[in-house]
């Protein structure tokens, strides 16, 4: 069996798998935070006796339904309880596999970019891989230490190493490597506060009913802080795991700043839904939200070339298409790794180069993303003249 088919089918079944726990997991969290900031006062008198503490109402599906939520914890434990984690655990496991098997068995092609720093490939799979360790590692530290204590401060400084994360992944990676691995950075912190914090805190919630003892309360209050955390972080999350597509983003020369700016819009945006379901949404928090995507928008235009060349001809654009993009983009491809050409889209006959002309400019001359890992060594003046034929016309 073809090594390269087998690849492809597990691409497949990874993304969908990672697609569907990654769904279940999120969809999880969005309903709790919700159903915490719908719960009113129980409407019988002695459910507020037996220490419910507020309760929700609901129609779907044709049926009502009620949940409650106790102030502290029932007078018995039922002899099931579902617990919400296998969804975040699946979620890591097979984003890790997938990570490995596009970004770190293709190296070469999605993860290293010689123009913006030579690396073999062992060298990008250890820095990879050491970004994600080192996030949770800075991270948990900042919530534990003592600047955990004071939420604004904790923020900031999150939001600092970020920063600081995102400019370093843009100058060590292609922007595409980068862009999956800030975004696997915080979804692996995501995960892990699950794992070390929240699942173990309302393991101690459990064990301190079944043993008659109040629980302790530092458990409660890191969970909440870590939760409260991951909410923030699954719009930059979600929007990392798309980010692949847009390469007039990850291929700007200001990638990082972009990546910084979608990241802070996605927050607040998130915010203002935690609060509109509280009932005292600020509509300003919503608007800083669409203004952030739309300054990274503006910063975002391609800038006019500065090459004052004269018109280009076909012919003289054909041979390099043919040279630098043939080998993927074709109805056979001959590159290695490649059992169909990228997107369907095909290169070999002047109509179909035509056709996708400003693709091949977006691609190739603006964002300068294509060749991926610049493979087949596509020049500088090569580009610039993909640039200056699509600029006259593409005739």
């Amino acid at each position: 069996m073809d090594a390269a088919f087998v690849l492809d089918w597990l691409n497949l079944v990874l993304r969908w798998a990672h697609m569907i726990v990654g769904i279940a997991w999120i969809g999880a969290s969005f309903y709790f935070i919700w159903l915490d900031n719908h719960l009113h006062k129980p409407l019988d008198p002695a459910d507020a006796a037996k220490g419910i503490g507020g309760e929700v109402w609901a129609v779907h599906g044709g049926g009502f339904y009620t949940a409650k939520k106790f102030t502290l914890a029932p007078e018995r434990l039922p002899p099931e309880l579902h617990w919400f984690k296998w969804e975040a655990y699946t979620t890591l496991i097979t984003g890790f596999f997938l990570l490995c098997l596009v970004y770190y068995y293709g190296a070469e092609i999605a993860l290293i970019d010689p123009a913006v720093m030579q690396l073999t490939k062992t060298q990008a799979i250890a820095i990879g891989l050491g970004f994600l360790v080192l996030g949770w590692l800075v991270y948990d530290w900042l919530c534990r230490s003592a600047f955990g204590d004071d939420e604004v401060v904790l923020g900031g400084l999150i939001f600092l190493y970020c920063v600081v994360s995102a400019w370093a992944l843009c100058h060590i990676f292609s922007g595409r490597g980068a862009y999956i691995h800030f975004g696997a950075m915080l979804g692996t912190i995501m995960v892990l506060n699950v794992y070390f914090v929240i699942i173990p805190g309302q393991r101690e919630l459990v064990k301190a009913k079944e043993e008659g003892r109040i629980p302790d309360p530092k458990y409660g209050l890191m969970g909440r802080q870590r939760s409260v955390h991951n909410t923030y972080f699954t719009l930059p999350v979600l929007f990392t795991m798309i980010s692949n597509h847009y390469a007039g983003l990850y291929g700007h020369e200001w990638n990082w700043v972009l990546l910084i700016l979608i990241s802070i819009a996605g927050a607040l945006i998130r915010v203002w839904f935690v609060q509109r379901h509280k009932g005292n949404q600020n509509p300003l928090v919503l608007a800083a939200g669409f203004v952030m995507l739309a300054i990274t928008a503006l910063a975002a235009l391609p800038r006019p070339s500065a090459d004052g060349g004269g018109p280009v001809a076909f012919d003289q654009v054909q041979p390099i298409i043919q040279a630098r993009c043939v080998s993927c983009h074709a109805a056979k491809p001959t590159q290695e790794g490649f059992l169909a050409p990228p997107k369907g889209i095909l290169l070999e006959t002047p109509s179909q180069i035509h056709a996708m002309a400003a693709a091949i400019n977006q691609q190739a001359a603006a964002s300068r993303v294509m060749p991926p890992g610049n493979m087949t060594e596509m020049t500088d003046a090569e580009r610039r003249m993909i640039a200056r034929w699509f600029k006259g016309g593409a005739q």
